[in-house]
């Protein structure tokens, strides 16, 4: 990472998790895709070296560690990877293998495009109106994992500390936890979501925030973040509050409550283009906007941190283990996340092939099994035959 941004070679050491249950059968699909755009756009002058790592299940079973430190090692050094989904371990240790590698590498953006796909179901009328980016803290918030069990002698020794101290009066059966906001955390995610609008020319950032409630915290992300838009961009952006929504050439900066967002994405989604929140907003919004325009399945993502540069991007659903091995699941969101990747590495020709071939396969009717059954005169196809038809309209 230099000053003027990621420095690329022609052929990048991609390091790649596969991912538990069905992340074989879609990662398989997956990089069949990623390798061709690659190919086609390039004519064979650029090429993606895979280093397959472990984490989940079958970096427990072959190590006895669910995240090896290899493989951490491995995302720190080469700066750029991939995944499919993970299991969350059930018990003690690691409460999010996703979370881990989040933290562990500062990963403090989870940026998730969210567009309709023309021919893709939807439970709403006019998903096309959907077109938004969401910029969610990826670091802070209760996300933390800063926990206290009911009962235990922290929890009892943090209850007595807080009525000594503060007067606060609270149920002595209460499990506890933090909510850390921070100026540094909230500002530079906010930033790095204008930067983002501004490069790609999107016409406004909304900072969603339940501030009315929760002052100190949530609150204060706003303001912070309007801090950001004066004191950095004020020859670029402007609040509502200083111009009245008639931001004229420069990037409207805007906030909304999040439960008032979550009515409106639904009533006029077309108000709302870059959005940026805080960890368990973020959550909420992205997979209710991801409804909204198919579902996860066909919903990418990627963790940033855009000092370092370091970027994992990945399948945003869950593992479905009853499908595993059955060739049978939508490829799509771990081959928009491959996409994002490749755009992030500067290789838009390759991305931009992605989604045409995306757009020619899915306006041709031929879909996977959660998509065929919504739509009349689809042609219904395996992971592997996805994955061959997107090659086939490239």
């Amino acid at each position: 990472m230099g000053p003027n941004g990621l420095s690329v070679p022609d052929d990048p050491i991609i390091p790649f998790i596969e991912g538990d249950g069905t992340g074989p059968d879609i990662w398989a699909a997956a990089v069949r895709v990623l390798e061709a755009a690659v190919d086609k756009a390039y004519g064979g002058s650029k090429k993606i070296e895979w280093n397959e790592v472990l984490a989940g299940e079958e970096a427990y079973t072959k190590t006895g560690a669910w995240l090896p430190d290899e493989t951490v090692d491995a995302f720190r050094e080469y700066l750029v990877g991939i995944k499919g989904p993970l299991t969350t371990p059930v018990g003690g240790g690691i409460r999010s293998l996703n979370v881990a590698l989040r933290q562990t590498l500062d990963l403090y953006a989870c940026v998730r495009p969210i567009r309709w796909f023309q021919g893709v179901p939807s439970p709403v009328r006019h998903p096309e109106l959907v077109d938004m980016v969401i910029f969610r803290e990826n670091t802070e918030d209760v996300y933390a994992g800063k926990e206290l069990e009911e009962g235990t002698e922290g929890a009892k020794r943090l209850l007595e500390f807080l009525d000594n101290e503060f007067g606060w009066e609270i149920r002595p059966d209460s499990g506890l936890g933090i909510k850390p906001a921070s100026v540094t955390g909230s500002k530079r995610l906010v930033r790095a979501a204008i930067e983002y609008a501004l490069a790609n020319r999107r016409k406004s950032v909304t900072l969603v925030h339940k501030g009315n409630i929760m002052k100190f915290t949530e609150g204060a992300f706003r303001k912070w973040g309007y801090d950001v838009a004066s004191s950095e961009y004020s020859d670029r952006a402007i609040s509502w509050e200083e111009s009245g929504g008639e931001a004229g050439d420069k990037l409207l900066v805007k906030d909304v409550i999040a439960d008032a967002f979550l009515q409106q994405i639904l009533t006029r989604p077309a108000e709302y283009d870059v959005i940026a929140t805080m960890n368990l907003n973020g959550d909420y919004i992205s997979d209710a906007l991801a409804a909204q325009v198919g579902g996860i399945g066909i919903a990418p993502g990627g963790n940033i941190n855009y000092v370092t540069g370091h970027a994992v991007f990945e399948a945003t659903h869950g593992t479905a283990p009853k499908y595993a091995g059955q060739d049978k699941v939508n490829p799509g969101s771990v081959i928009l996340s491959g996409e994002m990747m490749l755009r992030y590495l500067g290789w838009t020709e390759a991305a931009d092939l992605i989604i045409s071939a995306l757009e020619a396969t899915i306006g041709d009717r031929v879909v996977t099994y959660d998509f065929a059954r919504l739509m009349d005169g689809a042609t219904e196809v395996s992971t592997s035959g996805f994955g061959s038809a997107l090659i086939e309209r490239m």
